[in-house]
């Protein structure tokens, strides 16, 4: 069997439960870390590619739903699937509204907890691709002279180089040649792909490398 990428984090107070779902998850392939107190699931987790959380709502030291908070707080961004046994429409309402993958209610189908499982995983797999591609694209526009960005700037909001030209004051083949080295140094092909990557970047919002 092929083992799913990422891993697993169980997080129930109940041995039973937390033996049940880690022996479910395993026989799929799946990668399974458990835990049945909070403190020790923060004190041992380590980011992951891709990881995500099957975490059950009436924890004794801290709920369910503070726990997410407080990972939210913190910068991570783990997708996290609830379980519950007494969980109302309210509370589950404020979960995926706060990003869960889903909310289920014990005792749960094998197949909903798979498929909540793979698709959290699937989530963590595009969040780690985002956070990468972002990250790539502040290191090149790190890269361009503040001329370069200036003309950037203008590009993707549409201008035409004799108009960036005259915004700026020199020619336009002197444009072009900057056009020239923002597309190279940024990576991209077309237009389009220069005014997605400034979408990304936040561009024409705020600066993401100024503070």
């Amino acid at each position: 069997m092929t083992a799913a990428p990422g891993t697993v984090y169980l997080l129930d107070d109940d041995p039973g439960m937390l033996k049940a779902l880690t022996r479910l998850l395993k026989a799929e392939g799946f990668a399974v870390q458990g835990f049945t107190s909070a403190k020790t699931f923060i004190d041992s987790y380590r980011r992951e590619n891709a990881s995500c959380l099957v975490l059950d709502v009436a924890m004794p030291e801290i709920d369910g739903l503070a726990l997410q908070q407080r990972l939210t707080h913190a910068g991570l961004l783990m997708p996290i699937v609830f379980l519950t046994g007494h969980g109302d429409i309210p509370m589950s309402v404020q979960a995926i509204k706060a990003g869960a993958v889903d909310f289920l209610t014990k005792p749960v189908e094998d197949s909903a907890i798979l498929n909540a499982v793979r698709t959290a995983l699937q989530r963590a797999v595009e969040q780690r691709d985002s956070i990468a591609e972002s990250a790539m694209l502040r290191q090149r526009y790190s890269r361009l002279t503040p001329r370069e960005r200036d003309v950037m700037d203008h590009v993707v909001a549409g201008q035409l180089n004799k108009q960036i030209a005259a915004d700026l004051g020199t020619g336009e083949q002197t444009i072009k040649v900057h056009r020239g080295r923002v597309m190279e140094k940024m990576g991209v092909q077309s237009l389009a792909d220069l005014v997605r990557a400034a979408e990304r970047l936040g561009l024409g919002k705020r600066n993401p490398l100024q503070s």
